[in-house]
């Protein structure tokens, strides 16, 4: 089953196929030249079209070719996708005679020539499910060879001494047959048109080549045979861990440890044996656990290898192979044929090659590597109260999609303060534009986004920042290349792709909860549990990886196969799992940082979240609200309880809901603002970008500032309003267009670069806000105190939403007191501040003052403006916010400014014009002003209260500068 080709759409929304239908079908003339038209009919009375949910006889041929040597297989390049296939692929259907037909000529077709073998399936417009026929091949030209002992690319076992018979014959009379194994001619036969011979007495492994040569045309045909080694019974060194084991004195030395129950003997296969081992390089079996392990010798210091397993099972459970060829599921480095060949060098420099002559994924040996050299090996992490996470995908970042990105725009997190990064994973996944969450290697780093240095360089960078690193790891369930999925699989079509055997150790056959995607861990099983542990290992000791965001930690238990309601209920064998895998991570690192996306019931998470709260540590859960703030980013007061965003309305004791408007998951709420918001009032939103983009702010005082830690979305923090499901042209489908077909996963275009959004006023506005809320958060003791939404009433489904926080352990002389007051209407409101006492209170954002006569004073507040009052000042109100050419130089002589009148000192190098740009602290815009000249003024009118104001300077090259000022 040609599955690799439909591997890269990745989580809930991807279906394997698990199922094929056979299907009668006859191909006219049944032999062909590959310039040839022919024609292939499919009998509809063999197509289940109510199964495949087929209507007005919509079928199509999903197709692929190799050249003459049954090699370098190329996709038809009309196929379309899986979901979606193209018309130019439909079959035409004969009413008559209930056929389905389709003409071709293969060169044409495939769009090459040299093409000496095609196959191809008959399936749905989506052919996701079962939706498919059985993979059927054809040879094409009329010279034909027919192996008909043993079977093509198949690989016999044999004792010591064995034997194997090979016959042979063609379609077109007498031929040259020509049999290599290990690449020396072993026999031949001239001038026949069938070929039979017996090789005897094999003592070593053969890789076969039957080449038949009949005039300018030759034929290969390639099989296998595998002697078993009469497996060596020695006990394993002692302190051996599963996967690649260096020798800390000697770097010509490797022991390799794999644990591989039910199988009777391995070989492993590798550079450092041509890919063509002896009995010198099968693995020893440990008497007392039956574990496999060999010690690899006489390798050269620093070089690189590759390796794979050739695993024999000689009783296989059903529809399982005998020989499995896999790479090491514990490498830290794999090489992949499918998706390394399109990887930029720009990307991922000196990127080892992929073996030739091999095929599926091989495991990477290095002795005597150089070691990172951290400037920070060991960093004081934040504190889980104040934590703000920004939750990134490399992918989307920026246009090179690299670390080195990252890297570059270090000041862009600085700027916004935020204290965590959260990357979306990067383990080795299948494909390479990808959102991570189809794992295949959990142990080793993905080559799309740069080397494992440079993403060791990222994180000592945000070390070096007081920023800490936090990995996504899909640890739920993994996918088809993954090497415990195929050691012990179900291939019933032989193609070497397939699901969990009913012996395999790691995954369950029938996910065991109700949301099924890739196959399902078993978390019971010992050799899960440490192959999990081994993960986390991995990544905390030789990463310093501050923590991790468990994904769909549902999936975790094993009492649910195919039911969301028993799923989603209270399950103890899944409590216990995950604490005992936080309980590893805080074992390794006592300040770890452990995130659960759960998203389940109160009563469960309190498990987590309440777990050792005494000695600082308590799971994060993730906190998901979207659905109300979209509705007040709409401008709508229904469904807009938020209280949710933080700890105290899920029950917890301690502050640990990581509460966020957006994730990856949601759509943004922005974009439904934009496109779907409340048209009415003074200050409509729908299709009014400008004030679209002004909510965010509000957004920002109502989630970020709640006690406990709070998560960012990929720019959101500058107000990002373009759809989750913009196609990677632009474009925008919709949630409800097919799963794996609305763009969703798609790569996203470059807006916040290409549009210099941090150059945009209205954006920079709600970027520097939520800057100067995160350090707030971060900063001043009350907002680590209690809080309330609304006053006494709880929720407030109300465009006026009020957050109070305060803290009553702190001296009146200090903020110990903070209301948020917002406006989410689309007019101008008064809104009731319900201040706790009176007196005179401060503008955080500003430091401007309000005097409080009656607690229940209405506060004027514009409409998606918000307010944050204190009893005392923040202290910030007037610190410099930058992100800029660090040659801009912009200096405010005078701050606070005399007279109105803001005195300014610049230099923009190559520049000859400049504009300021003045706004309120909040983000209004107030005016712009041009200018020429080095230095200069700018006038703040009578009429501007006191206060902070921002400033923001661009040159007419494009680059620019924010100040804020007092007034």
């Amino acid at each position: 089953m040609k599955k690799i080709i439909f591997s890269w759409f990745c989580f809930l929304s991807i279906a394997l196929f698990a199922q094929q239908q056979n299907i009668t079908y006859s191909v006219s003339p049944t032999s062909f030249e590959e310039n040839q038209s022919i024609t292939i009919t499919v009998q509809g009375s063999s197509v289940n079209e109510a199964t495949w949910g087929i209507t007005g006889n919509a079928l199509y041929i999903w197709s692929w070719s190799f050249d003459t040597n049954n090699a370098n297989s190329m996709d038809c390049p009309t196929n379309g996708t899986w979901t979606s296939s193209n018309e130019a692929n439909k079959l035409t259907y004969n009413s008559g005679s209930d056929t389905y037909t389709i003409t071709l000529t293969p060169t044409t077709f495939y769009s090459r020539t040299g093409i000496g073998r095609m196959g191809f399936l008959i399936k749905a417009k989506d052919g996701s499910g079962d939706k498919k026929s059985q993979d059927i091949f054809l040879n094409v030209g009329l010279f034909a060879l027919n192996l008909t002992s043993p079977v093509e690319n198949s690989a016999t076992i044999i004792n010591q001494g064995g034997n194997l018979s090979i016959a042979a014959n063609n379609s077109n009379g007498n031929a040259l047959y020509e049999l290599f194994a290990n690449g020396i001619l072993l026999n031949s036969a001239n001038n026949v048109s069938t070929y039979s011979y017996s090789h005897t007495n094999i003592t070593s492994n053969q890789n076969y080549e039957l080449k038949v040569t009949q005039g300018t045309t030759t034929k290969i045909k390639k099989f296998t045979v595998i002697v078993n080694p009469n497996t060596v019974s020695q006990a394993i060194p002692s302190g051996l861990e599963d996967g690649i084991n260096y020798n800390s004195s000697d770097p010509t030395r490797v022991t390799l440890k794999l644990n591989a129950p039910g199988k009777d003997f391995v070989y492993v296969a590798g550079s450092f044996n041509n890919y063509q081992p002896t009995a010198a390089y099968a693995m020893k079996k440990d008497p007392s656990t039956g574990i496999f392990w060999l010690e690899l010798t006489g390798l050269i210091s620093g070089q690189v290898y590759t390796y794979q397993y050739w695993v024999i099972d000689q009783t296989p459970a059903t529809n399982s192979p005998t020989l499995v060829k896999a790479a090491d599921m514990y490498s830290y480095q794999v090489l992949s044929p499918y998706d390394d060949p399109y990887i930029p060098a720009t990307s991922y420099p000196s990127l080892p090659t992929y073996p030739s002559g091999q095929e599926r994924e091989v495991s990477v040996i290095q002795t005597n590597q150089t070691a990172y050299n951290w400037v920070v090996p060991s960093f004081t992490k934040p504190n889980k109260d104040n934590l703000v996470v920004y939750e990134v995908l490399v992918r989307d970042f920026d246009a090179n999609r690299t670390y080195q990105d990252l890297i570059n725009k270090i000041d862009y997190f600085k700027n916004l303060k935020v204290n965590a990064i959260q990357l979306m994973p990067v383990m080795e996944y299948e494909g390479n534009e990808s959102w991570g969450y189809n794992t295949v290697f959990h142990l080793a780093l993905d080559k799309f986004y740069g080397p494992e240095n440079k993403l060791k360089q990222f994180i000592d960078l945000c070390h070096q920042n007081n920023i800490a690193v936090i990995f996504d790891v899909a640890l739920n369930h993994a996918f088809g290349r993954n090497s415990g999925v195929r050691m012990w699989m179900n291939d019933s079509d032989g193609d070497g792709w397939g699901e969990p055997s009913s012996d395999n150790p790691y995954f369950n056959q029938v996910a065991t909860h109700g949301y099924s995607v890739g196959n399902d861990f078993n978390h019971s099983s010992a050799l899960t549990k440490y192959y999990v542990k081994r993960v986390i290992k991995r990544w905390i000791e030789d990463f310093k990886i501050d923590g991790f965001r468990w994904d769909l930690t549902k999936g975790f238990t094993q009492n649910c196969a195919g039911s969301d309601a028993c799923t989603n209920t209270y399950q103890q064998d899944r409590v216990d799992v995950l604490k005992e895998y936080a309980d590893y991570a805080w074992s390794l690192d006592p300040n770890h940082i452990a995130i659960f996306e759960h998203l389940g019931s109160d009563n469960e998470e309190q498990q987590w979240a309440n777990y050792r709260l005494s000695e600082g540590k308590g799971v994060l859960m993730w906190g998901e609200m979207t659905h109300a703030y979209r509705e007040l980013a709409m401008g709508y007061s229904a469904n807009t309880d938020v209280t949710r965003v933080g700890h105290v309305a899920h029950g917890f004791s301690g502050k640990r809901v990581i509460g966020y408007p957006e994730s990856h998951d949601k759509e943004r709420i922005l974009y439904d603002a934009f496109t779907y918001g409340n048209g009415g009032g003074a200050f409509p939103i729908a299709g009014n970008l400008n004030n679209t983009i002004k909510r965010m702010g509000a957004i920002g005082s109502i989630s970020i500032l709640v006690p406990g830690p709070k998560m960012i979305w990929h720019f959101g923090s500058l107000a990002n309003t373009m759809s989750l499901y913009t196609c990677a042209d632009g474009t925008v489908n919709t949630e409800t267009d097919p799963a794996t077909g609305n763009c969703k996963l798609d790569t996203k275009p470059q807006q916040q670069w290409t549009g210099d959004w941090l150059n945009v006023a209205q954006r920079r506005a709600v970027y520097d806000a939520w800057a100067k809320m995160i350090e707030f958060k971060k900063t001043l003791p009350v907002f680590n105190g209690n809080y309330a939404f609304s006053g006494t009433n709880g929720t407030n489904n109300d465009v006026r939403q009020r957050l109070y926080i305060y803290d009553d352990t702190l001296p009146t002389t200090s903020l110990k007191n903070v209301v948020v007051l917002t406006n989410f209407s689309v007019s101008n409101l008064n809104v009731r501040a319900d201040f706790p006492y009176t007196g005179t209170w401060y503008n955080l954002m500003d430091n401007t003052t309000l005097t409080v006569t009656d607690t229940a004073m209405n506060i004027a507040i514009e409409s998606g403006g918000f307010r944050i009052y204190g009893n005392q000042a923040s202290n910030l109100g007037t610190e410099d916010i930058t992100y800029s050419d660090e040659n801009i130089q912009l200096k405010v002589v005078e701050n606070p400014v005399v007279n109105n009148v803001i005195r300014v000192d610049y230099n923009v190098p190559n520049a000859t014009k400049v504009e300021f740009f003045v706004f309120t602290a909040e983000g209004r815009f107030l005016f712009s002003q041009k200018t020429t000249a080095n230095n200069g003024r700018i006038e703040l009118p009578a009429r501007y209260e006191s206060g902070v104001y921002m400033i923001q300077m661009i040159s007419d090259k494009g680059n620019g500068t924010t100040r804020a000022v007092l007034k």
